[in-house]
């Protein structure tokens, strides 16, 4: 049976929004371990499924998917950040 794992992925550093944030993604588990390749060294695998990231706007869609396609998924736990309180003066300390 395929494995899959269903998560809301964080945001970047780089993000200050939280649009980006909002969809659930389903990824496939890798199947076999990556490889360097003889010639550049890079590292990569005949598994297809794994460069595969399926984005929903729900969690009840991504289980939906993940039950129709027969699919033996794991969802990880949502993130969300506490906000950090600071008023503008305290840029000046």
């Amino acid at each position: 049976m395929t494995r899959a794992r269903i998560y809301k992925p964080a945001r970047t550093a780089m993000q200050s929004g939280n649009a980006a944030a909002k969809a659930w993604l389903l990824e496939y588990a890798p199947k076999e371990k990556k490889s360097p390749d003889p010639l550049m060294g890079w590292a990569g695998s005949g598994d297809m499924q794994s460069q595969i990231r399926i984005k929903f706007k729900t969690l009840e869609e991504a289980e939906g998917y993940a039950k129709r396609k027969g699919l033996d998924y794991t969802v990880l736990a949502e993130h969300t950040p506490k906000p950090k309180l600071k008023t503008y003066a305290d840029n000046f300390k």
